[in-house]
């Protein structure tokens, strides 16, 4: 087709352009339709791994509404109207998606009472480098390398031990949903608030729902640290046929490590307290031994009154170890109903690298760093369990026995005070009673060196500060512990735009009283305290001019040849 004399070229293309196609041939096949054509390649989009309807970065305080936090599931109507402002007014995910939904929250003031107001939209990035869809959840997030094991390494050496390996999965379908049933959706570790599962349901924490009776239909959450009381209803003369009373209901199902697997851990007894009907507590030298409720004389023996677990789980959400502290007492026949309290707590194992507590210098709140020194090895800072230098921790009956293994970790800068009470009766004995109190005082394992720096490590000595421990007693035969004084000495360290805070020395001082005999039938109460004071033994600052920088030139012993 020729242009004619004086057309523009582009004219040309643009007729090109409007002309209808040509015919088909007898040898090619009409095209199908496009929802026909396409049919085989369109794929759902992926379900969002988060919900930002559930998600809310304020929400700081377990249990508890967080103040100006209008994301906060804890928060009722009530709360919203004492709001000023929502500190997190909108709430997204992944901010490399192309499209992704966006929760907004905003007070609406005129209202009366005022309300909290929520939308959630579809927010568009306009980046051209974002991300469509996602058919690779490993990508999302850092997946722990597996460690060589004699178990896995033939498996390991065959997968990564040639010139180049695949990363990948063996499919790249976008069409996640058909591939993987919400079966196989299942997450391998356990998140913030999902009920603890065990072999036949989940780990039972009883506690009131409606009324103050115990329900037993109340699961544990994992990382929700929970206390509770209940009143349970008993009859002496079937106590040992009633489930609750029996420490087997507690503790024989044992827990899944990870959520819908088969690797299980047991539950184990930590310690066993067992209450007399005046409110005596013994701590029983033996937990092995199982403790089945009884009747004896009118009266139900080794029911369960109390029980305290602790949970032990990795930084990757999977539970490795289970313990339960039990306290059994006595049911009188009279009694028509006993008031149970249940407690579970949550630990982390002790993972590499230590948390730090400054850098360098520590910092007012973060927990004082501490540990010991093993035999054989030089370093004092090889960290104990938990890493940090605690104090006793008191509980509301203020028992000394019942607070027996609790601890409270040190925080820098904070003057702490603890105690309990001990009731003291004419059957005990010196010896065993001093070392019963050392320990709630000490605790099973007191720390032998503080950090001086918040960021300390193991192998550096020298930034290592002894425990000076002290000893203040009277001269009489039976002495007993009664009080545990930590005096914290720092200074600050650095330049005077930024010092930072350091540890010089740490003193514990215990101090002991006599402990007199007491006449048959007698009793008697004994304060017990722990206390720990941060002292500032700074010098003043005082501000100077650097020296003047010397010279120190030395010439080569041929600077001036030829010439000399």
């Amino acid at each position: 087709m020729a242009a004619p004399p004086g057309l523009p070229v582009f004219f040309v293309l643009v007729l090109i352009l409007l002309l209808p196609p040509p015919p088909l041939r007898a040898e090619e096949p009409a095209a199908e339709p496009a929802d026909t054509r396409d049919a085989a390649r369109v794929h759902s989009a992926p379900a969002p791994l988060t919900d930002v309807a559930r998600l809310c970065v304020c929400d700081l305080l377990v249990a508890q509404c967080d103040v100006n936090c209008c994301c906060d599931p804890d928060c009722s109507a009530e709360d919203f109207s004492l709001f000023t402002t929502c500190s997190v007014p909108v709430v997204t995910g992944d901010s490399q998606l192309c499209n992704q939904k966006a929760a907004v929250y905003s007070l609406d003031v005129e209202a009366n009472p005022p309300e909290r107001i929520f939308k959630l939209i579809d927010q568009v990035n306009p980046s051209i480098f974002c991300i469509h869809s996602t058919n690779y959840k490993q990508a999302l997030y850092l997946k722990s390398p597996e460690i060589p094991t004699p178990e896995n390494f033939d498996q390991l050496l065959e997968k990564f031990g040639g010139a180049s390996f695949r990363a990948e999965p063996d499919s790249w379908d976008l069409d996640t949903d058909a591939q993987n049933p919400p079966e196989a959706n299942e997450t391998s570790r356990y998140e913030y608030g999902v009920p603890v599962q065990t072999e036949d349901a989940f780990l039972r924490l009883p506690s009131p729902v409606v009324t103050s009776w115990c329900s037993d239909a109340n699961p544990a959450g994992f990382l929700v640290n929970q206390a509770t009381k209940c009143i349970r209803s008993v009859s002496v003369e079937k106590c040992d046929s009633i489930q609750a009373l029996s420490m087997l209901f507690y503790i024989n199902s044992s827990i899944l490590a990870v959520p819908k697997s088969s690797q299980m851990v047991n539950i184990t007894v930590q310690s066993i307290v067992v209450q007399s009907l005046n409110g005596m507590r013994t701590l029983l030298s033996s937990s092995d031994v199982l403790r089945l409720p009884m009747v004896l004389d009118d009266l139900c023996i080794n029911a369960v009154l109390g029980v305290n677990y602790h949970i032990t789980h990795t930084d990757t959400g999977e539970i490795i170890e289970a313990a339960a502290a039990f306290v059994l007492g006595a049911i009188s026949k009279e009694a028509l109903s006993i008031e149970q309290s249940f407690e579970i707590s949550f630990t982390q194992e002790n993972a590499e690298p230590v948390p730090l507590s400054g850098n360098p210098g520590y910092v007012v709140g973060l927990p004082v760093r501490a540990g010991f020194q093993p035999q054989g090895y030089p370093s004092p800072g090889s960290s104990n369990k938990h890493s940090q230098l605690t104090i006793l921790q008191g509980t509301s009956t203020q028992d000394c026995l019942a607070a027996q293994g609790a601890r409270a970790p040190v925080l820098f800068g904070y003057n702490m005070i603890s105690g309990c009470k001990l009731r003291i009766t004419a059957a005990m004995k010196c010896q065993p009673l001093a070392q019963t109190l050392l320990d709630v005082l000490k605790g099973q394992s007191f720390p032998e060196y503080v950090a001086s720096f918040g960021n300390s490590q193991a192998q550096d000595v020298l930034d290592w500060v002894p425990i000076t421990q002290l000893h203040i007693s009277e001269q009489s035969p039976c002495q007993i512990p009664v009080s545990l004084g930590i005096e914290v000495k720092w200074t600050k360290y650095g330049s005077l735009v930024n010092p930072q805070a350091r540890i010089v020395n740490v003193t514990a001082t215990i101090t002991t009283t006599t402990l007199k005999q007491l006449p048959s039938g007698r009793e008697r109460i004994i304060p017990i305290t722990s206390s720990v004071v941060f002292t500032d033994i700074s010098a003043p600052a005082e501000p100077s001019y650097k020296a003047w920088p010397t010279i120190n030139i030395k010439l080569p012993f041929d600077f001036f040849y030829p010439f000399v």
